[in-house]
């Protein structure tokens, strides 16, 4: 039996393995622009999150990055999904390519966006996922989604599985801690703190599902 050609859904030399994925615009360049294409001023936007317009200013600047809460929360406050501040190309439709119709993002493509505290997010979804974000979060130790005591809410129901590393949750009553292998699911609207005690890089993969 003949053997169907071999499936490359992506220009060959961005195929090969290692090589470099392609320069993406930093996180606040994306937020300014998602702002203004909905028409929400800076003040606006600031009011909503209950801080400075100089502040969000900073963030769009690149001057001050967010914390994966403040991020969540600005995404939220745009009517977007978080998917939306990694790549400009999430909020549009991604026709399959090849006869079988699948939808293909080779590793290097995918670049990561680091927030606060060193903490990053790469996209995984390749293609538009309408409702849902998928991605990989790293948090080196000592790391955290918020505040160092405080715990942030969003929108959705989030589903994680830690890769490598050991992550804490901290929930208004009790604390979890999750080791590689290890899953969690929960309402995102419950308050809740991640954060890496431990001594090495937290790695987990996230399924958020928007209503």
């Amino acid at each position: 039996m003949t053997q169907p050609p071999l499936a490359d859904a992506v220009d060959p030399d961005a195929a090969v393995p290692g090589a470099p994925a392609e320069p993406a615009a930093s996180v606040g360049a994306r937020i300014r622009d998602l702002r203004q294409a909905r028409g929400i001023s800076a003040r606006a936007l600031a009011a909503t999150l209950g801080i400075s317009p100089s502040a969000v200013s900073q963030i769009e600047r690149g001057v001050m990055q967010p914390s994966v809460s403040r991020l969540i929360a600005i995404t939220d406050a745009l009517g977007v999904p978080l998917v939306a501040a990694f790549d400009p190309a999430s909020d549009r439709p991604v026709e399959p390519v090849g006869p079988s119709g699948f939808t293909l993002q080779r590793a290097a493509q995918a670049a990561d966006i680091v927030l606060e505290s060193g903490v990053s997010f790469r996209r995984l979804t390749p293609g538009s996922s309408p409702g849902v974000d998928y991605f990989e979060s790293v948090y080196p130790p000592g790391a955290s989604a918020h505040g160092a005591d405080g715990l942030f809410h969003h929108e959705g129901y989030e589903v994680g599985t830690v890769v490598a590393g050991e992550l804490t949750i901290d929930f208004e009553a009790e604390r979890v801690i999750l080791r590689a292998g290890d899953a969690i699911s929960y309402p995102c609207s419950v308050p809740h703190r991640l954060h890496n005690t431990g001594a090495t890089d937290a790695v987990a993969h996230w399924l958020i599902v928007h209503a």
